[in-house]
Parts: structure tokens; sequence; C-alpha cells
């Protein structure tokens, strides 16, 4: 038999616990969208650069689950060798009755392991310092190596004689471990133990309560470690509220925590379960790493297959593949249709791949594209590959490792949302540190392709600062039109001037509050005065909010405001009532979901990258990103100009109706327009620009490979229009579902015309030179427009 059959034979003692006692612990769970965040570097980085990440996440937990996860540890740290730390497998058991520990030490542990080490993990005097209600359970760390005896006898038991040691030794302690939290977890009665981890070089820790009281109450924030992974929220499905359901969960020598939920999550245990695996925690992040494990450890599918296997490639992507792609995709697809989870979800996996001697950083995207990822490369002296649920959870990291570390910078090389189950890099990217020589980063796609590099990356930090203009507008300026830097590399020129724009506008002259004076606030003095204000200290949301100072301030009188230092804010220009028209505000820094939702007549500048559901319901006014903006963007919008300099995460103005007019300078992931129902554009309805252009490394506009990727552009629209600039007509019909090619007349062109002319004003992007390059308007623009029913006609 093969290696797969021969493990599903060695797990049927694997059985669970009766179906009445794993039915009592079920509880359903509201879905809802969870923080996550992982980065690898190739350097040893503290567990404090996943505190404030998460602490400004917090506001997608709920404190009723935390964890992190740590791999690529460093010996001295943990009291043990170099060799012991390769070699020994690392069991964290979590004691939730302290009576446990003998009783699982004499007969569960010594028995199987030898001890080379055992530690308590340190901790906090007392749980309440870290803010908890719930005391976490104790936590001892075993250094072990299986013993002789034990793994001889394990291997004629199980008919797995035939196996590698290395291999062998996996299978045991995954057996080993599950017979253990099957006895002290899962059986009815109180809970009294589990294994949290217990693999080779990679710990986990979770608690009830956030990520970043885990760093707190376990000391975590000087333990360095190459790769880390943080989670916020309880599972969506199983026994929450308890340190046992809270993300990461571990394979072997992986741990996962994701974002979403699974629509077939009982199909997905059945799958399993024919393979001998039996979940006991009752989540679908425990199913979720028990799928990666099976298909990478028992079906030894390399890392593109085990991809395919869980985030099938669809629709036209799939078509788009190579002949011998589709074929064997086909074949994983079929083998593995009933164990794929069906999303929406996003994983993110912290794994030591044993035989590749490398740590791995793995972020892997559901063809739905409903839960919100950003990725981000930082090259140099120090390489850094990131992945959260949202930008400024990857620039708070980033500020927090620069602090310390002058050879990091505080803006990353790039910045960008993947497609899932896109034909050109799969929707899926992995950070890895080779250990065996020289702890350098690669970055590689689905595919194994490299990340494509800026050419502008630089491997040291200038020794001097750039030379940079004196105000505000100009340096803004610099900012908007992404300019060439000459020889000065880009991430560190744009560190540079977000640094001098703080300082210009901590010295402004316009009245400037912060979170300590707020309360000092005065009505403006007139209608052009105006107000800085200064993020730090306000709360994300609720009722100590920047956004709601915001609307203290409008109530007040003010008209011009800006607010900088931005981490993650919320709600920015919402909550402003109706008709705000004269408002204007300027955002800078990392600004979070939100922004200008509901906005009735306001003006919003973000000078940089939006988030998630920006615009959403937008009814008028103006709204101006320079640069990119994520998921739903102006999701249900009735109204309103929006003017976007790069481009949309997936699903921009779905469900929009009225007359919202929206420029996209770059492209879409995909479902463009989804639903659109805003009219006859040339009868005041609404419509969306698409130009399909960037600007590449020397600041000159380019083309995009194609102006639209997906296969869903304007799905089942009834109303509105699409005018996308594709002079070579890259786009077919196939990436249509209830849209239509139409003819670009005069009154199209003279409609989109002055939204263009504004584009160019507030951009730079000519309409001549850099959109039609000399070329006819109505051999550059395309129009699509939706599939009138056969019964309105």
């Amino acid at each position: 038999m093969d290696k797969a059959s021969n493990l599903r034979n060695a797990r049927k003692s694997l059985t669970p616990p009766a179906s009445g006692q794993l039915l009592a612990q079920r509880k359903e769970e509201a879905e809802g969208g969870c923080g996550v965040v992982g980065l690898m570097s190739s350097v040893p980085v503290r567990g404090m650069h996943l505190f404030v990440p998460s602490l400004q996440m917090q506001n997608r937990g709920n404190g009723k689950g935390g964890g992190i996860a740590a791999v690529g540890l460093v010996s001295e740290e943990l009291g043990v060798s170099s060799k012991v730390l390769e070699e020994d497998y690392i069991l964290q058991l979590a004691y939730i009755d302290p009576a446990a520990r003998d009783e699982l030490e004499k007969h569960w542990l010594s028995s199987h392991y030898l001890v080379d080490e055992m530690q308590a993990l340190p901790t906090m005097k007392d749980h309440r310092e870290a803010g908890l209600e719930v005391k976490p359970p104790d936590v001892v760390r075993y250094f072990v190596r299986i013993r002789p005896e034990a793994l001889e006898q394990f291997a004629e038991q199980k008919e797995l004689r035939e196996l590698p040691v290395s291999e062998l030794e996996d299978e045991f302690v995954f057996q080993h471990s599950y017979n253990i939290n099957k006895t002290f977890y899962a059986s009815l009665g109180e809970k009294r133990a589990f294994v949290m981890s217990h693999a080779k070089n990679l710990l986990v820790f979770k608690l009830v309560g956030y990520a970043e009281q885990v760093i707190d109450y376990y000391r975590l924030r000087d333990f360095h470690a190459h790769g880390w992974i943080a989670h916020q929220r309880y599972p969506t499905k199983g026994r929450v509220w308890h340190p046992g359901g809270a993300h990461p969960f571990i394979g072997m020598h992986e741990a996962l925590v994701h974002n979403g939920d699974f629509a077939n999550y009982f199909g997905v245990c059945e799958y399993l379960k024919q393979h001998g695996l039996n979940p006991l925690f009752l989540t679908d992040t425990e199913v979720s790493v028990l799928l990666f494990d099976l298909l990478s450890r028992s079906f030894d599918y390399p890392l593109e297959w085990v991809i395919e296997a869980m985030a099938p490639t669809t629709e036209r992507d799939f078509q788009q593949l190579p002949r011998e792609r589709q074929e064997l995709y086909k074949t994983l697809q079929l083998a593995h249709m009933n164990g794929s989870p069906d999303g929406p979800w996003f994983f993110i996996i912290a794994r030591n791949d044993i035989r590749k001697k490398q740590f791995q950083l793995l972020g892997i995207t559901d063809t739905s594209m409903l839960r919100p990822q950003v990725f981000a490369l930082h090259n140099g002296e120090v390489q850094i590959g990131l992945i959260a649920s949202e930008k400024q959870a990857i620039d708070a990291t980033l500020e927090s490792i620069a602090a310390e570390d002058s050879r990091v910078c505080p803006v990353a090389d790039q910045y960008w949302n993947a497609r899932g189950g896109s034909h050109t890099d799969g929707g899926a990217f992995l950070f890895s540190v080779d250990y065996s020589n020289g702890h350098h980063l690669s970055s590689t796609n689905k595919f194994e392709e490299p990340v494509p590099v800026r050419s502008d990356s630089s491997d040291l930090r200038p020794a001097e600062e750039p030379l940079l203009p004196g105000t505000l507008e100009e340096l803004t300026d610099l900012v908007h039109c992404l300019k060439k830097t000459n020889s000065y590399p880009r991430k560190w020129f744009m560190a540079a001037v977000a640094k001098r724009i703080n300082h210009l506008l901590d010295q402004s002259e316009w009245t400037r509050v912060t979170c300590e004076t707020k309360m000092y606030l005065e009505p403006a003095p007139h209608s052009q005065a105006g107000l800085v204000i200064d993020a730090r200290g306000f709360a994300p949301e609720g009722s100590d909010s920047l956004s709601l100072f915001i609307v203290r301030a409008y109530q007040v009188g003010w008209r011009e405001i800006i607010v900088y230092r931005c981490s993650g804010h919320r709600f920015i220009g919402c909550g402003l009532l109706e008709k705000s028209d004269g408002l204007r505000i300027h955002v800078y820094g990392s600004s979070g979901d939100y922004l200008g939702s509901g906005l009735d007549g306001a003006e919003i500048f973000v000078h940089g990258n939006g988030q998630d559901q920006l615009g959403q319901i937008f009814h008028r006014g103006k709204l101006v990103v320079y640069g990119d903006v994520g998921q739903t963007f102006f999701y249900g919008a009735k109204g309103g100009d929006a003017y976007v300099l790069g481009n949309a995460a997936g699903r921009p103005l779905i469900n929009a109706v009225g007359s919202p007019r929206v420029v996209i300078n770059g492209t879409c992931l995909d479902y463009l327009a989804e639903s659109f129902m805003a009219g006859d554009p040339l009868k005041g309805g609404g419509f969306v620009i698409l130009n399909g252009i960037r600007r590449n490394d020397d600041s000159e506009i380019i083309d995009l490979p194609t102006p639209y990727p997906g296969s869903n552009l304007f799905s089942l629209a009834s109303g509105g229009a699409i005018y996308v600039r594709d002079p070579h007509h890259r786009l077919d019909d196939d990436q249509l579902n209830g849209g239509e090619f139409t003819e670009l007349s005069n009154d199209d062109w003279n409609l989109i015309l002055p939204y263009l002319r504004e584009n160019e004003r507030l951009f730079e992007i000519k309409i001549d030179r850099d959109l039609l390059r000399n070329d006819c308007p109505y051999r550059v623009y395309r129009k699509i427009s939706p599939v009138r029913s056969e019964a309105l006609k």
C-alpha cells in the first residue's frame, strides 16, 4: 500500500469520544471578521512587534480568544543548545487543572519520551495585570525525544516499519498528542489539559483574551523568533470562551490562523474521518490545519498541490492555465472535491519545513475573496514578508521594528492584495527563510515563481536624509504623483516624506488638537479656519474615537480639517448626518476601515492607501484616494464622486444604485460593479471608469497586462455602465456575466471627459499623453452596458 493508506490504517485507533459527548460541546457562533497578522524575517525579531498591530486590530476581536505562534526560535533564550532546539520536539502542555500534571507526566510522557529539558512558562504573577478575566492555564514546555523502544513498538503496532525514521517520529508525536487531547480535554467532564503545540522549533500560545494579552501574560515581548502569527477572536465553530478553542491550531510542524468560516464544515470533517483524522476541538480552524497536514504530510503533496486541493482554480482562470496544469488540477479537484473548504476564508500558516530546512509564512486566499488580506515585502539588509487583515497592521509592525532596528524602513517596498485562484500567481504567497544557508528570505507565489521586486529596492539605509521641499502642499504632491526620486530608494524616500509631513503638522499655524487637549476644542472662529488633529491616543472606534471627535469639530463650525498619524482609526468622515457640504477632510497615515461611509456632501482626501469598506452607502460628496483601496469599496453607494489613483481589491461598487461616478486608474481584482443598479449614465445614472494603468519605477505611466484580470466583470448588472480603457481589446465576452460591450458614443465621451480632466488635475495623469496617447478615444475606451432582459425590450 502507499504511504497515505498506511497512515490511514495506522490512525484507526484515533477514535473520537462518543458523538453525544462532542455534540454536547458544540455551539454555533456568529460568523465574524477576525484580525490576523503574520511576519517572517531574515533575522529574529521580538514578540513586541506583534503587540502593536494586534492592539490596533483589537476591534476585530472580542476578548474571548487570542493566540500567537512563533517559529524559528533562539536557543539561548530557551535555555537549550542549538542541537536540542533543532532535533527535539517541543511539547507545550496546557494544564487547566494543575493536578493533571503529575498524572500526565508519569503515565503519558515518561513512558514515551526522553525529556531533555522541562520548563514552566514564565507568566505575569496575576493574570489581571494583563487585563484578563479568565486565568490562563499553566503551560509547561518539554523538549523531548521519543524513546527508541516506544518508537519501535509503535512502528510494529501500526505497521509503519517502512516509513523513514523522521516521518515515523512525526506520526508518533501526532498520535500521542491526539490521545492526550482525547483523554484530558475532549471527553465528558471538566477539561483538565490539552496539547498547545508539539512541533520542532515552533511554539503556540493562546488564552481567553486578546492576542496582545498573550504577549504580555506569557512574557513574549522580548522573546525572539524569525516568524510570528497572531489572531484576534474565538473560532466561529466549536467550543468558545476557552483557551483550547482559540487560534492558532497545530498540525504537525505548522500553526494556522484564519479569518472566515466554512459552509461545508461537516463535509470536510467527514472527509478527514475517511483518512483517520477525527477533529476533537470542533473548530473550523482545527479542521483547516488537519487538512493542510494531511495533504502535505500524508500525501506528500508539494505546496502548489496542497493549495490547489484546498482552494481549487475555477472558471476563466482555469482555462488560462497551461494544458498540463489543467490536467493536473482537474485530477486534484476530483480527488479532493469533498475536502475543499467552501469559503469565505483566508489562512495564514507559520511552518517549519523540516525537509527543506525553511521557516515559512504562507497566506492562502480562497476563490470567493470575501475576507480582507494584504501582503507586503520589505527588502534590504533585513528582509521581512508580512501578511495581515489590514494594511495598517503591516505599517504598525514595520514601524515597531524600525524603531529599534535602523536597517528596517517603516514603509514596505511593495504592498498587494491577492486574487484567489488567479492563473497568474494562484492567490497564495510564501515567505521562506532558509536556515541551512544564511537565513536569506525568499518570496514566491503558488507556482514557486519569485514575487517581482521593485528595481529601486535598496540593501542599505541611505546615510543621509533626502532633500525635501518645505511646504505641506509640495510634500503631498511628491506622494500623490509618486515622482521619481533619482537614486534615493523609494521606500526610504516615502518614509522621510511622511516624517517631514508629521513634523510640519506638529508645527502647524492652524489650531492643533491632540487626544490630551480635545476637551478644550473651541468653535471655529470663521468659515476658513483650519483644524489639525493628531490622531495618536484616540480610540479606533467607539465613544472616544477619532471619528466622533471629527463629528464634534464639524458641529462647532470647523470646515477645513487635517487628521494625521492615523493608525487604523475607523469611520473617519462618518456620522456627519445630512448635507455636510463645505466640509473638507485630509487624512494622513494609515487610516482604517469604513472611511467616508454614508457621506452626504463633504470631501475627503486620503493621502495614501485606503483600507476596506471605504465609501459604503456613499450618498453625495467626493472621495479621493492617493493609493489603493481595499475590499467592497463604494459598496451600496447611492451617489457621489470618487477617484482612486491605484487599484481596488475585490467587489468594488457591488449593489450600487443611483448615480455614483468613480474613476479607478489601476484595476480591481474581481467582481467589479456586481449587481450594479445605477440607471442610465446618459440620463444622470452612475458609471465606473477603469483605466488599467500604473506608474513604473521611473514614474512613467504604463499599461497593466490587462485592464481587468477577473471573470466577474459587471456581473448581474441592471443599470449604469463601465467605461474601460482597453485599446488592445484584451477583455473578452467570457469575463462578462450580464454585461455586453457596446459602442462608445459622442455622448459617452462627453460624459466621462470632465471626470478624466478632474482625474488629470488630481493625479497628473494626462488625458492625451497618458490615456489616449494621441489615439482616438473611441478606439481606446470601450463601454460595457447591462444586457437588457427580453421582457424589457
